[in-house]
């Protein structure tokens, strides 16, 4: 066996480098292939991807697009984690959620997640979840000095956060050995609810807390600075982390103004983020987070690690489906990756079924496994900042800081969160945002697997206890599959009274070779509106096609075949439905020149990639009659 030399050998010495310049001229050369005339920075940028935010991802990134700000673990700006060593000694906080009414259920749930797993608990107390006089019977058994309970009261924390204290003292917990966070949160509870009358009250409030905890239970932090209501409301990764940023900025105000120096203020904060199956915004986003923090603790002069800032990630419930909802399974499972390689301190992975109700057992075990395995198996924590040094992820997280800072800079030049919210800008920016997004998933140029791309319509529907209704009159709730889900339960209505789906004929022409693509996807477009498609036989022509949609009992066709033989036979055959009764004719493509032949012969509408999805199959349903 041949040994090489440890000397600086190369396997790549004998080759030139190859310049920047050298690429472009390539990707130029595959530009004008594809019909596209673009040379230089112009030929780079068409293959560039644009994202929320005014970011766009470039095909290729190089040593120049490092960041030299980044500095280590566990120092300022902290970009790269709060912890010199990371998640190495024990990876992150496994924390899992309960929202179930009933503690005595909730109790068996909280038990069962800490003894398979889970390092802490994250309860909803309150109208949200347990009652505030339940919150004893949920806690039974759970070891108060070993696993930290986090609170989620929404406007009852003061009541929760007073159980929870007395139920220290009965139970005998030191209040040094006391673990968990009282989650007080009013600004978030304005945001969900709207209710900006008591915000000074309630945070005055919170800061009697906060000055409690620092003086009495020195491992309790009082105060959570919720970023979930503006991503659920649709914020981008920017305006979520603007928004952040505001609210701990007030709650340093408030908390030093109740007596506490700016660093035991920031001691008292848990930032809490959203982490979607977009895995590298996701580490951005969270990195972000640090610097833009430390950023705000220097200005006030905190130092050391008392600027590095404790944050909680959730996996993203606007990404979660209630059709093909094991999916969510996936989705959680990026999710959870991205927060814990971007340096999340605690994760929460929803339950796969979350978007249906309370989650059963199988699904709270998936969920915590979920963790687990990455710890455990993949020893995702045992890597410090494991995206660190990545040019695209250093570029990415810049640019999402400095679009952050902006949009924080405008709420602050607006008042503040409080007044923010109060006066709608928030609102306005965000629905803003949603539309723009909303557009991208109406022509599935976002696609979600399992509802607007691949639907499966004969699965049979996974049925849950319905889960306690959220507050309403603040910002709005949104999910990536609201409007296919109407379209789906317009088609589940129909199915119920009538024993059918609303169903389309695939008029099919020539050879599979021939029409597959195009059937293909006119299957996948109105299936996932609850429209079953009817493929039989697998072609016709203009002789057949009458009686072949007759047959199928559907009420509109689309024609799906190759150009060419949409311009020999296209015509006839929309004709041909036409005359069979067919309420109204697509056909798969683009027309081109014989848009207006088409037109004449009986084609209503023309389908295609990138395509209003949303609006074609609303009007097919309300063409069949579908309530």
């Amino acid at each position: 066996m041949t040994v090489l030399p440890d000397d600086g050998f190369s396997l790549a010495a004998e080759f030139p480098d190859a310049t920047h310049e050298q690429w472009q001229r390539l990707v130029e050369g595959v530009l004008r292939k594809a019909g596209k005339d673009a040379a230089g920075a112009a030929a780079e940028d068409a293959l560039s991807t644009a994202l929320e935010d005014g970011i766009a991802t470039r095909p290729l990134y190089t040593s120049a697009d490092g960041a030299d700000s980044a500095g280590f673990p566990g120092f300022a700006p902290f970009t790269r984690g709060g912890r010199p060593e990371g998640g190495s000694v024990a990876g992150w906080d496994v924390r899992q959620r309960h929202e179930r009414p009933d503690p005595a259920r909730t109790n068996e749930a909280v038990l069962a997640d800490l003894e398979n797993g889970a390092a802490s608990v994250w309860l909803a107390v309150g109208d949200a979840g347990v009652p505030v006089d339940g919150l004893a019977t949920a806690l039974d058994g759970v070891h108060l000095d070993l696993a930290p309970v986090v609170l989620d009261a929404g406007g009852d924390f003061d009541a929760a956060a007073r159980e929870l204290l007395g139920l220290y003292e009965k139970r005998a917990t030191a209040p040094r050995a006391a673990l968990g966070h009282l989650g007080a949160d009013p600004l978030g509870h304005a945001a969900r609810t709207g209710r900006h009358a008591d915000i000074e009250e309630r945070t005055a409030v919170a800061a009697e807390l906060a000055v409690l905890c620092h003086t009495t239970y020195p491992h309790l932090r009082a105060v959570s600075v919720d970023a979930l209501p503006y991503h659920e409301a649709g914020a981008s990764a920017a305006q979520e982390l603007g928004c952040s940023l505001a609210t701990g900025v007030s709650w340093l105000r408030d908390l030093t103004a109740a007596g506490l120096d700016a660093e035991a203020a920031c001691g008292q904060l848990e930032f809490r983020y959203a982490a979607t199956a977009d895995q590298f915004l996701t580490i951005a986003k969270l990195r972000a987070a640090r610097r833009l923090w430390a950023r705000v603790a220097e200005v006030c002069g905190v130092t050391g690690g008392g600027a590095a800032q404790r944050q909680h990630a959730v996996t993203s419930a606007v990404m979660m489906t209630r059709r093909d909802p094991w999916v969510n399974m996936l989705r959680t499972t990026v999710a959870s990756l991205a927060a814990g390689a971007g340096g999340a301190d605690a994760v929460t992975v929803l339950p796969f079924d979350h978007a249906l109700g309370l989650p059963d057992a199988f699904a709270r075990r998936i969920a915590r496994n979920t963790s687990s395995i990455l710890l455990e198996e993949s020893h995702l924590g045992r890597v410090v900042d494991p995206a660190g040094g990545s040019w695209y992820v250093e570029q990415l997280t810049d640019g999402l800081a400095r679009a952050a800072w902006a949009w924080f800079q405008e709420i602050e030049r607006a008042g503040g969160l409080a007044a923010a919210l109060r006066g709608g800008l928030v609102a306005e920016r965000l629905g803003t945002t949603w539309e723009s997004r909303r557009r991208r998933l109406d022509t599935r140029r976002e696609p979600v697997t399992g509802v607007s791309e691949f639907p499966l319509l004969g699965e049979p529907a996974v049925e849950r206890d319905p889960a306690p209704r959220r507050p309403e009159g603040g910002l709005p709730v949104v999910r990536r599959d609201e409007a296919f889900e109407e379209l789906r339960a317009r088609s589940d209505a129909h199915l119920a009274a009538t024993g059918a789906r609303p169903r389309l004929f695939v008029a099919a022409l020539g050879p599979a070779s021939a029409h597959t693509a195009r059937a293909g996807f006119a299957a996948n477009l109105f299936q996932a509106g609850g429209i079953e498609t009817v493929h039989d036989p697998a072609s016709v022509d203009a002789d057949s096609a009458a009686a072949a949609f007759t047959a199928s009992g559907a009420r509109v066709a689309c024609i799906c075949s190759s150009d060419a033989l949409y311009a020999e036979q296209a015509a006839d055959v929309a004709a041909a439905l036409k005359a069979a009764g067919a309420l109204r004719v697509f056909l798969a493509g683009r027309p081109g020149e014989q848009r207006e032949t088409y037109e004449r012969a009986g084609v209503d509408e023309f389908v295609v990639a990138g395509g209003d999805a949303v609006a074609v199959l609303t009007g097919a349903l309300d063409r069949i009659g579908v309530a």
